[in-house]
């Protein structure tokens, strides 16, 4: 057990925020739990490396991305839900655009999405990004570019999120 000190204590501070970051991959509470309860037990797997000298915390991140493109690249089965179907609600513009976003995001490839959900949600440079995916920073630049592009496409109702200086930033 003494290979694993400070796994405990790593993941109690950071739950919250990679719990976040598999829901934003997978836009599925279950299947963030499922995601991340699966990453972790990798994580545990390197804790003797990745304690004495790693960073626990990027390699998380990245096994996140990995395992979420892993199992995109699966077909799964239906399954049934335990939600029952939605009822006409009212909602304010804010919680609107949260549903709006979250089906488009849902129509993004794999990697458009983490690449999205890195860059604007976990607000990692674009350095951070490409080490995280294991790719170039053009390559992160090419892929938000598509993104949000796609997202225009699928939600034009959420142009407005962006401003201009964004937009022109993500060209670039």
């Amino acid at each position: 057990m003494d290979r694993h000190v400070g796994f405990r204590e790593f993941v109690l501070a950071r739950q919250q925020a990679l719990m976040r970051n598999a829901y934003l991959l997978t836009g599925d509470a279950h299947l963030a739990e499922d995601l991340l309860q699966s990453v972790l037990i990798k994580v545990l797997g390197q804790w003797s490396k990745l304690s004495k000298g790693g960073n626990p915390e990027a390699y998380t991140r990245k096994a996140l991305v990995n395992q979420y493109i892993s199992w995109r690249r699966r077909p799964r089965p239906e399954s049934p839900s335990a939600d029952p179907p939605e009822r006409g609600t009212s909602y304010d513009g804010a919680a609107l655009d949260r549903i709006v976003l979250r089906q488009a995001l849902a129509k993004l490839t794999p990697k458009q999405r983490a690449v999205v959900v890195l860059r604007f949600w976990e607000d990692l440079t674009e350095a951070q990004t490409a080490e995280v995916l294991g790719c170039a920073v053009g390559t992160v630049k090419s892929q938000v570019h598509h993104a949000l592009a796609r997202l225009r496409m699928v939600a034009p109702e959420l142009a407005h999120l962006l401003s201009d200086s964004e937009i022109e930033e993500v060209i670039r």
